[in-house]
This record gives C-alpha cells, sequence and structure tokens, in this order.
C-alpha cells in the first residue's frame, strides 16, 4: 500500500513517520491486504495548541476512509484518528460478514427490502428535526468541498458509506431503482433516508 505522511507547517520526523506507515500497513493488512493507499497529514492544532491529524485511506474502488484527531502531541493525534479507522474497518467488515450470513438489516425490516428486492410500495417517514431561531444564520458560510465520486449503492450499502467516509451526508445512485437518493446523519444521531418522488 502506498502511504504518504506529510505536514502542513508542522515538521513530520522519522519515528513519526515510521509510526504512521507500520500501523496503517498494520491495519490494512488485517483488513484489506489490497489497499491501494492512506495518506496521513499534520497539522497545528486550534490556537497553534498541540495537533491535528487527518487520514484518508483508499481501501478499495469506491471505498474511502476518513478520520480525523487532536491532540498535545503529534503521536498521539495520529493514534486516535488511526483507531477510528481500525474501528471503521472492523464495524464494515462485520457488516460484510452479518449480510453474508443472512442477517437482515434495518431497512428490510422496515418493508423497504425483501430478500434484495426493492418494494415500489415501501413507505418511511422522516420527521422534522427542531432548529433553534436564535441560533439559524442569515448567511451561513459557504465551503467549497473537493469532488466525489457518487457510488452506485443499495441504500444499506450508503449507510456504511456515510459511516466509513466519516461524514454527515452521502449522495449515491440507487442501485435498486436507478434514482439518485441521499442519506445523511441526523441531529439526534439517527439515519435519514431522502429519495426523490416517484413518477405516478
Amino acid at each position: 500500500m502506498d502511504i504518504r505522511v506529510s505536514g502542513h507547517q508542522v515538521e513530520t520526523g522519522a519515528a513519526l513517520k515510521e509510526q504512521v506507515t507500520e500501523r496503517l500497513q498494520g491495519i490494512a493488512d488485517k483488513y484489506f491486504s489490497r489497499a491501494l493507499s492512506s495518506q496521513a497529514t499534520f497539522g497545528k492544532g486550534p490556537h497553534d495548541n498541540g495537533f491535528t491529524c487527518d487520514i484518508v485511506m483508499h481501501v478499495m474502488q469506491g471505498l474511502v476512509l476518513k478520520a480525523t484527531n487532536k491532540g498535545m502531541e503529534a503521536h498521539g493525534a495520529f493514534d486516535g484518528a488511526a483507531d477510528r479507522i481500525d474501528k471503521q474497518l472492523r464495524r464494515y467488515t462485520r457488516r460484510l460478514k452479518d449480510r453474508q450470513n443472512g442477517v437482515v438489516n434495518a431497512f428490510a425490516e422496515n418493508g423497504a427490502y425483501d430478500n434484495g428486492s426493492y418494494d415500489n410500495n415501501a413507505g418511511y417517514t422522516l420527521f422534522q428535526e427542531s432548529v433553534d431561531e436564535d441560533e439559524a444564520s442569515d448567511a451561513p458560510l459557504i465551503i467549497a468541498e473537493t469532488r466525489v465520486d457518487v457510488p452506485d449503492a443499495t441504500v444499506s450499502d450508503a449507510v456504511m458509506m456515510l459511516d466509513l467516509r466519516n461524514t454527515n451526508a452521502l449522495l449515491f445512485k440507487n442501485s435498486a431503482t436507478g434514482a439518485h437518493n441521499m442519506v445523511y446523519r441526523r441531529g439526534d444521531g439517527t439515519i435519514g433516508w431522502v429519495e426523490p418522488n416517484r413518477a405516478a
């Protein structure tokens, strides 16, 4: 696996690079022997206090893991981020095993899927989250994100990718319907699923 270590206004010494290489290679060997690449980027913490570590791991085509952590030392910041990557991969492999063992996922239990086939009459409800009007901003700042792929996936796979990519929302093409859907993490910790209206 190609492993790159870089610093943003931070020097990365040989000991830190060795720690990153050994830990990330160990994680990859444990779960995916043919992982593609990993990038660990270190930076200064808030107000130049401590360190941040961002890890992006490309496990295979279409499967990207992301984790970030802060710490007073660069080694500690990395360890926390690497622990999150390890936890994400452990969850991912457990879900794959559960699926192979025929465990029914939560969407199937709700009637959206029946033995992997899509039910066109499936219904679901997303409840509106309460928003404090005092906290709402009239003109929120727009941050440009990098361009990302829109994966072709089932809803359960999209939820898994949302977790693995450590992001709040994921746009995907529903492999059962061919329509673009979105899953997102709600304020109460549950997952919301947005699907366009079907033509009557």
